[in-house]
């Protein structure tokens, strides 16, 4: 008897049986399925949807591989379930390769083996590239992942993945992040996830190896012209500009200047430890200075114990130390209104505008549905009973920012994920957190007397400070 009939008779023998033809049948519906999505998929436009995704690119392949399993373990049940019963034949009925018929057959197992082999490489490529998209990221989790995935979309990185910040290149840290995601899937089924989602993230990859494969800070940046606009609460919503001068900096031919080459040089010029498991209380600094020498400011202020500096976290600084909120940032409401005067969607003209809009947004609601609509109809309501003269002349500007106001909100505030108001402070500045004031309070003092220093002209030029007309802009002919 030839090796091929050794290996086939008993095969044929052996896959007489419902599990093995089971599976056949899952692996031929579930890929021939596979095959019309695939090719739906390549005419059609737009990404698919988030819940069609999971269907698509990880339930159906996880059909068609379990039909592969199925198939060799029902031929090794048979044989396993013949020998207990000691009803192996001694010989295995003869194979008739002669047979035209079963010939073809086999042939066409052969080919279909092929094709199915093929089919699993893809359909594994294409579950790992959907597991690695933003739509499988931010919307197949949706109560959990939407406050962080609305302020996602309307960020600067929104046309970045988000395997490219949270994950970066590499097997190691994508093999982490999967089994990372396994826990936090028996978190969502189980709803033991937390409300809102904790941040800083404890086990992010370090910004050097994600956020500086694009971003380079110690590449000289120069400074940045900055115009700020801010209105007051008064009748006409008085415009107030700020203008400065931003030292972004870098590496020059200066050397290290600015606040990129102060904090991020070559070299690790900062390590801090902070205390309270969101980076905002930082007792200790430790800077290494021009000449390399290492100088650590403790605070005057916060004086933890010694178990407690022991418990707190040792950071090197980096990016994300100040850009903490870079894809995820969520406003306060002043601010936020101050922004859509600026750009007109909600209109100066309308008296008491930023008052009523920042007192509607500050407002208890039950639910984002409830909000919208009181929203809305609040500042509509407003001008029709305390100035309907203005709401006679200027009905579409005050319908218009209603809903610019409601859209606000509801960018910002989910109350189901307890995101509300100031719940993610943003290191970037000063005016709203603490930001750079964690540090530079002039309560940081070292043992020799020197302060982290609180002057604003370290880290800008201030042309203006929160003037009507900043006779600046005239002379540079931006007014």
């Amino acid at each position: 008897m030839s090796l091929r009939e050794r290996i086939l008779r008993p095969a044929v023998f052996f896959a007489q049986n419902n599990v093995t033809l089971a599976g056949a049948v899952l692996t031929t519906s579930s890929g021939i399925t596979l095959v019309f999505f695939w090719l739906r998929e390549i005419f059609s436009r737009g990404p698919v949807h988030a819940y069609a995704g999971i269907l698509l690119y990880l339930v159906l392949p996880g059909v068609f591989a379990a039909g592969l399993v199925l198939m060799p373990a029902g031929i090794f049940w048979r044989r396993s379930k013949l020998r207990a019963r000691g009803a192996i034949p001694a010989e295995y009925p003869r194979v008739d390769l002669g047979n035209e018929v079963l010939r073809k057959a086999l042939f066409v197992v052969a080919g279909l083996t092929g094709v199915n082999v093929a089919m699993m490489g893809t359909a594994s490529y294409k579950g790992l590239e959907y597991m690695d998209s933003k739509e499988f990221c931010g919307q197949a989790c949706h109560t959990v992942m939407e406050p962080e995935f609305t302020a996602y979309v309307d960020s600067p990185h929104s046309r970045v993945p988000c395997t490219g910040c949270h994950i970066g290149p590499g097997a190691g840290w994508f093999v982490r992040s999967k089994l990372s995601g396994t826990r936090q899937i028996f978190a969502v089924n189980l709803g033991t996830y937390s409300r809102p989602i904790p941040s800083p993230v404890k086990y992010l990859r370090p910004a050097r190896e994600t956020c500086e494969q694009c971003h380079w800070p110690q590449k000289f940046h120069g400074d940045r012209f900055v115009v700020r606009s801010k209105f007051q609460d008064d009748e006409k919503n008085t415009r107030l500009t700020t203008v400065l001068v931003l030292k972004v900096g870098g590496r020059g031919w200066k050397g290290a200047t600015g606040i990129h080459g102060r904090h991020l040089d070559d070299k690790a010029r900062i390590t801090y430890v902070a205390t309270d498991g969101r980076r905002q209380v930082i007792p200790t600094v430790s800077y290494v200075d021009d000449q390399g020498k290492s100088v650590e400011f403790a605070s005057t202020d916060v004086k933890p114990s010694a178990e407690e500096l022991a418990k707190g976290e040792r950071r090197e600084m980096d990016c994300i130390d100040c850009h903490n909120r870079p894809s995820h940032a969520f406003e306060m409401p002043e601010r936020a209104v101050d922004k859509a005067m600026a750009d007109g969607s909600i209109s100066p003209e309308l008296p008491w505008v930023k008052k009523k809009s920042v007192e509607l947004l500050r407002g208890d609601y039950p639910d984002r549905g409830v909000a919208e609509a009181r929203i809305t109809s609040g500042l509509v309501d407003f001008y029709k009973k305390e100035h309907p003269d203005t709401f006679q002349t200027r009905r579409a500007l005050v319908e218009a920012a209603s809903q610019r106001l409601a859209a606000i909100y509801l960018k910002n505030v989910f109350p189901g994920m307890k995101v509300t108001w100031g719940v993610h402070p943003n290191n970037l500045g000063h005016d709203e957190f603490l930001g750079c004031f964690r540090c530079h309070d002039d309560k940081h003092k070292s043992a020799d007397g020197r302060t982290i220093t609180q002057d604003c002209e370290a880290c800008h030029s201030v042309l203006a400070m929160e003037e009507k007309d900043p006779k600046v802009l005239a002379e540079l002919g931006l007014q």
